[in-house]
């Protein structure tokens, strides 16, 4: 998929009419600081389009992108840890439970993003089952590749697919753009 324009429109705390205006959205989910926002710059080639941080948490918002002034991308906050207190944890949890499973969003694709190295967390495994339950069109994007051995790098990658079996996974090291554009291709609205 080729990218010509990438915009910030607006971050999402609750429900919004933006959500639908007829445009397909592509949700981004992972744990805290796995590489989502980094994703998103890399993906789109504009390395200033979302914030990056090293502090967990710092997404607490759904940050929309409009590509190709024809769907979004949908940034959405970490799950897991987060360096934030127990209730404004609790109420992003409930704003990524709403986008995901209770809105009406018109969400073709929901890139997950795992840390390779980890492997899938207990976290990680519970949103795939709630994504897999309710119907959604899943790609892994196994990210920092780049800090498994290559001694190690096919096994952890077979037990990745192992555990995400008949999902499309695709290992990469986003901030070295590694594997970033294959899984692009898998994009395609139906």
């Amino acid at each position: 998929m080729k990218i010509t324009t990438a915009n910030f429109i607006k971050g999402i705390v609750g429900d919004d009419p933006i959500l639908y205006d007829g445009k397909p959205q592509v949700a981004f989910i992972g744990r805290s600081n796995v590489g989502k926002s980094s994703l998103v710059n890399a993906f789109t080639k504009n390395g200033a389009l979302a914030r990056v941080s090293n502090t967990p948490g710092r997404t607490q918002q759904i940050n929309m992108f409009l590509i190709n002034n024809a769907w979004y991308l949908m940034d959405i906050p970490g799950y897991g840890f987060a360096r934030v207190g127990k209730e404004r944890k609790e109420e992003i949890m409930g704003l990524i439970d709403w986008y995901l499973f209770e809105s009406e969003c018109d969400i073709k694709w929901v890139v997950m993003i795992i840390d390779a190295n980890v492997g899938p967390t207990k976290d990680d495994k519970e949103m795939f089952e709630a994504l897999q339950d309710n119907q959604k069109n899943i790609i892994i994007v196994a990210n920092k590749i780049d800090k498994i051995k290559k001694s190690e790098l096919e096994s952890k990658i077979a037990a990745i697919r192992k555990t995400f079996a008949g999902t499309p996974v695709f290992p990469c090291a986003i901030t070295k753009n590694i594997g970033v554009a294959e899984f692009g291709h898998e994009l395609m609205f139906k």
